[in-house]
């Protein structure tokens, strides 16, 4: 009995749902010229935001980070063994991959940003260079509904440059100082950076990484000029940072063969000097001097010579960790614009105005019909009391 009585339950469950889903698709029906007419204003106000939205043009570099530059000449494996400079270097690969996932926070740090701020760029339609900052402030185009929304914001800027004391030529003069940045520079900075993308990828079954570098701007030369310079100076920024250690001992290296080739020119200047002026004299005491001259001048030459090796092993030193960047994709000017996705935004728009009619006619309106019923029921019962 218990199983037949739980079968029962079971189909009168299911026909109840059944009956709710046709309730719910009679009201859908009964309220289709509702939705659509929603849906029809929906993609008005799509239509209206795509064209709104000014085009912008992304440019991308496609780069391979390589592992540090090794010689296979096995001299400069034994000059750097002479010059007692340690040429192996363990883990080069790894080092490499480590610093890589770094680029994000470098290309986003202040320095770097602040380094962008007067790179020289020029537009598709105009040959004028002015600098990225200024083309930031006064060539980028805005939506025509942030003239309403940015309004307070100038107003109350407006009102703040009156109150100031400050003329327009000392703001023009002052230098940059990345550790104490103007409001506006920090504005122009968050800028840049909104604009620069970096995505890190490490294939499966590589050890390599490739990195894809792109800049958005709503000139298409412009994004290309801003992406290889920010390609440049990441460039110079890691060769600058993995170079550094070995440039310092490149640079101590030739400083002591410079004191190494100045003292033996001056034990070579006294040895000629002195043998030139005892010529065809056979005393001992003149001879032992000459030798004692001729000695300071070989092991002037032997100490000479032995700096030399060492700063040409310094040298192959950081030819050898100087990183490559190799660029697979370089930056080329964009023929399409990237945003603004006008059918996304007509779809997301339809599919928002949609998604809100279905759940007024479905939910909302029978919620507020309630409230309506239930408050003019109370006013009912109070007016009969």
């Amino acid at each position: 009995m218990s199983n037949i009585t739980n079968e029962e339950s079971v189909r009168q469950s299911v026909q109840e749902q059944e009956i709710n889903l046709l309730e719910l698709a009679k009201k859908l029906w009964n309220c289709r010229k509702l939705i659509l007419i929603a849906c029809a204003i929906g993609a008005i106000v799509g239509i209206v935001i795509g064209s709104g939205v000014p085009k912008e043009y992304t440019a991308s570099v496609f780069i391979v980070p390589e592992n540090s530059r090794r010689s296979s000449s096995s001299g400069i494996s034994e000059l750097s063994d002479m010059a007692g400079i340690d040429m192996k270097s363990s883990s080069t690969t790894e080092r490499d991959a480590i610093f890589s996932l770094l680029y994000p926070d470098i290309i986003k740090s202040t320095p770097f940003l602040v380094r962008l701020f007067n790179v020289e760029v020029r537009e598709q339609k105009d040959s004028t260079a002015i600098t990225l900052s200024q083309y930031l402030k006064e060539r980028q185009k805005s939506p025509w509904w942030s003239v309403v929304t940015s309004a307070p914001s100038r107003l109350m800027g407006w009102g703040m440059s009156l109150l100031s004391e400050k003329s327009q030529t000392e703001k023009v003069s002052r230098e940059i100082d990345i550790f104490r940045l103007t409001r506006e520079e920090a504005g122009m900075a968050g800028a840049i950076a909104s604009r620069i993308g970096i995505d890190i990828n490490k294939k499966s079954g590589n050890r390599r990484r490739t990195i894809t570098l792109s800049v958005t701007m709503q000139d298409p030369l412009v994004a290309t000029i801003v992406a290889d310079t920010v390609l440049a100076h990441l460039k110079e920024y890691v060769t600058a940072y993995r170079t550094g250690k070995a440039r310092k001992i490149l640079k101590y290296n030739e400083e002591l063969r410079k004191e190494a080739q100045a003292e033996y020119y001056a034990a070579q200047e006294k040895y000629t000097r002195y043998a030139d002026a005892n010529r065809g004299l056979a005393k001992l005491a003149s001879r032992a001097e000459l030798a004692r001259l001729q000695n300071e001048m070989k092991l002037a030459l032997s100490t000479y010579n032995r700096t030399e090796l060492q700063v040409q092993a310094a040298q192959a030193k950081v030819e050898k960790v100087i990183p490559v960047l190799a660029v697979i994709q370089p930056a080329i000017v964009p023929l399409a614009p990237s945003k603004p996705r006008k059918m996304l935004i007509l779809l997301e728009c339809v599919l928002l105005t949609g998604a809100g009619s279905v759940g007024w006619v479905l939910f909302a309106k029978d919620f507020i019909r309630k409230i309506r019923q239930k408050r003019t029921d109370c006013k009912r019962e109070k007016a009969s009391r």
